[in-house]
């Protein structure tokens, strides 16, 4: 039995009655078509209509579209829905997580670098404010993963840093503010991200961390979330070998699972020695993480037998759901376990009192406060505490015409073909340093190779500063985020930095110093956003002072970095 009256759900007795009865009259079929919450990519009508022919989900997700289209989508599903649904995103750094005209306060890694508890706050509280504004309920955030290892190309700006007290004390502020604002937290990515070098989205990857320092660090984040009363949590495709192995002696290695197909994980280390009590969702089925570990046909019914409450996503949704009723009727998921798994989404909605009717939503009014003035301020203050001076020689700053009117300005950018919305802050930020008077010319290889360069003098009694800005994020799907040096033989490499001074901008990843160690002025934003580009101005040209906290080992345990 589940106490639904106990924390997180905390329900009245008239909650449990709603919960109990919904239950009650529901069938095999509705039952698996709650465990399932549903990706709207573009929450266009076509795709509403492909789902719900097929199954009625207990939840959804949007991607980032435009407000109008975001409260039409929520009005679309509620009118379709028997139950009423959950709908998240990924909240993860402001409602720029699910509109596109919303707010994109601070990255966690920008916030943590603010060394401020407020910020995580303001920054949970523009979250929910904007996706509630069109009908969001769930957000997919907290991240309490720990950036231990700056070679993982996933987790990066999305955490709180590598300190796992600054990501426990950031990650309960967030939980406890999104859910007082009234969506439901989801702290992820369980048994935790930051370990590996590798990307769950295609591998299975591991934390490899014993026991007892997991617990100290992963497992105290974990434990403030769920002190602080988060309703659900998002398991990863992420072995944990140590607990697994203590969990379940005798475990053969090829038995050992990723969190979202392991019991040792789910009921035993989650639920048991953490003492979780809400719903536990999967992370993202399509990943390479999940498949590669079972037969899907066996997968998806398991996930929810060995204590998944909810299945997030489908590589085919008719199949997938296919897959789960026959689970059912196999007797993979015993009735027990799927009225268990339903019960605790039916709470989470409960706890969020989605049964008292749809959320009036008006779209005037949230215009008003998607992206509005004071969610902005919050913005262009995080820039202002976040953006960290790592490293800096002598006398090279500040950055005004007077010192410096000539610039040889080097971009490292996505290569060609790579995500182009990235390819903006480059080209504005070389803009704005115009606009203040600087005369900038680009870096531009020469064809050729040895023997056929500029001249090097050339360069060095022509430019004043040279300026190199590097973009390149991180995002799901890659294996590495490093510079990649321009032909001919690294043609933008710092040939030039032992005799005109050099500054290096980092806009998002802050691990660059293990590609160009011996660069002696290094500074780190975390997001390559309007408020941090127009910040950066201001600390470049010494108008305002440099106030980050580096929340990594920017230095990447390189001695020669420090030099």
């Amino acid at each position: 039995m589940i106490d639904l009256a106990a924390k997180p759900f905390y329900l009245k007795p008239e909650d449990i009655e709603w919960v109990n009865t919904t239950l009650a009259g529901m069938t095999t079929e509705e039952k698996a078509g709650q465990l399932f919450c549903v990706l709207f990519k573009e929450c266009k009508p076509e795709e509403f209509e492909y789902v719900f022919n097929i199954l009625k989900p207990g939840g959804c997700m949007y991607r980032v579209v435009p407000t109008e289209r975001a409260i039409a989508a929520t009005q679309n599903i509620y009118s379709r829905s028997k139950v009423p649904p959950l709908i998240a995103a990924n909240l993860e750094k402001g409602g720029n997580g699910i509109v596109t005209e919303g707010t994109l306060v601070g990255a966690p890694m920008e916030i943590a670098a603010t060394d401020d508890i407020g910020m995580a706050t303001k920054m949970a509280h523009a979250c929910a404010a904007e996706a509630s504004a069109v009908g969001a309920n769930w957000a997919f955030a907290p991240i309490i993963d720990i950036d231990t290892n700056y070679r993982n190309p996933i987790t990066n700006t999305r955490t709180f840093g590598s300190d796992p007290e600054r990501v426990r004390r950031m990650g309960r502020a967030y939980v406890e503010e999104v859910q007082k604002m009234g969506l439901a937290a989801s702290i992820k990515h369980f048994p935790g991200d930051g370990q590996d070098e590798r990307d769950q989205h295609l591998v299975t990857s591991i934390n490899n961390m014993d026991c007892d320092p997991w617990m100290n660090t992963y497992g105290a984040a974990y434990k403030a979330g769920i002190e602080a009363g988060a309703l659900t949590a998002m398991v990863g495709h992420i072995m944990q070998p140590a607990w697994t192995r203590r969990l379940n002696p005798g475990i053969k290695d090829e038995d050992i699972m990723p969190g979202t197909l392991s019991r040792e994980m789910m009921q035993g280390l989650l639920r048991g020695e953490l003492g979780f009590n809400g719903l536990i969702c999967t992370d993202a089925t399509t990943m390479a993480g999940y498949t590669l570990a079972m037969s899907r046909r066996r997968a998806v019914p398991e996930s929810i037998a060995r204590g998944a409450d909810m299945f997030l996503f489908a590589r085919n949704l008719e199949e997938d759901y296919g897959f789960m009723l026959q689970g059912i009727k196999d007797g993979i998921i015993t009735p027990e376990r799927l009225d268990e798994a339903v019960t605790r989404i039916l709470a989470t909605k409960a706890a969020l009192g989605l049964h008292r009717g749809a959320p009036e939503l008006d779209v005037e009014k949230a215009k008003t406060i998607v992206g509005c003035a004071k969610h902005q301020q919050w913005a262009e203050e995080c820039a202002d505490k976040a953006i960290t001076l790592v490293k800096e020689q002598p006398g090279v700053l500040p950055i005004t015409p007077e010192r410096y009117k000539k610039i040889l300005f080097y971009t490292i950018e996505p290569a060609a073909g790579g995500e182009g919305n990235y390819k903006v802050a480059c080209a504005k930020l070389r803009a704005m340093l115009e606009k203040e008077g600087f005369e900038i010319d680009d870096f531009v290889p020469q064809p050729y190779g040895e023997g056929f360069t500029t001249k090097y003098e050339e360069v060095v009694n022509n430019y004043d500063l040279i300026l190199y800005v590097a973009n390149l994020s991180t995002k799901s799907n890659q294996t590495v985020v490093r510079i990649e040096w321009k032909q001919p033989m690294g043609a933008d490499c710092g040939h030039y930095m032992n005799d005109i001074p050099t500054v290096f901008v980092s806009l998002e990843n802050p691990y660059h110093l293990q590609d160009f160690p011996r660069v002696k002025t290094y500074i780190n934003c975390y997001s390559n956003n309007d408020h941090c580009l127009h910040q950066l101005i201001e600390k470049l040209t010494g108008r305002s002072t440099f106030k980050g906290h580096s929340p990594v080992d920017a230095f990447c345990g390189k001695w020669d970095a420090h030099l």
